[in-house]
């Protein structure tokens, strides 16, 4: 294995993928599938294989769904209203500008919280469907952690063998 700038590229956006699993509104998912792209790119589309390839992207894909969407399915999950579970991702985004990472927890889970009782729900089922909706918002910055990592580790076991 020779190490190029190629390699090198690749390797510090796989590792900004890692790092950026924690960090709202950083792309962790795609910066991964970049880093792998550049990779292969540069060997002239031979390594890693063909089947290979398509797992890194089948994962880096599925970052990208988790990053995206864990909250609202989380919140449906606990009996929100899609509307309701919609409007929480975008309040969040919107809050994390002034308020950063605690924007958009706060902002999934007041909204939902919110518009479930709007629509006349008991106070007990909207907390339980705010629940959800912060718990699927956590966990989905750890979800991403180890699919990234792993998106890592599994390309560094390619290069050596």
């Amino acid at each position: 294995m020779e190490i190029t700038v190629f390699l090198l590229v690749a390797l510090a956006l796989l590792l900004g993928g890692v790092l950026g699993s924690f960090v709202p509104m950083v792309p962790a998912g795609l910066l991964s599938i970049g880093g792998i792209v550049v990779y292969w790119w540069s060997t002239g589309y031979v390594t890693p294989g063909v089947f290979a390839f398509a797992g890194f992207l089948a994962v880096g894909v599925l970052v990208v769904v988790v990053d995206y969407l864990a909250g609202a399915i989380a919140a449906k999950a606990g009996g929100a209203s899609t509307l309701s579970s919609l409007l929480g991702a975008v309040v969040g985004v919107l809050l994390f500008f002034p308020l950063g990472p605690v924007g958009i927890v706060l902002g999934i889970t007041a909204t939902v919280f919110v518009l479930e009782l709007y629509r006349g729900r008991a106070r007990s089922e909207s907390l339980t469907a705010a629940a959800y909706a912060l718990v699927g918002t956590l966990g989905s910055s750890v979800m991403q952690f180890v699919l990234t990592l792993s998106m890592l580790v599994a390309f560094l076991i390619v290069l050596v063998i």
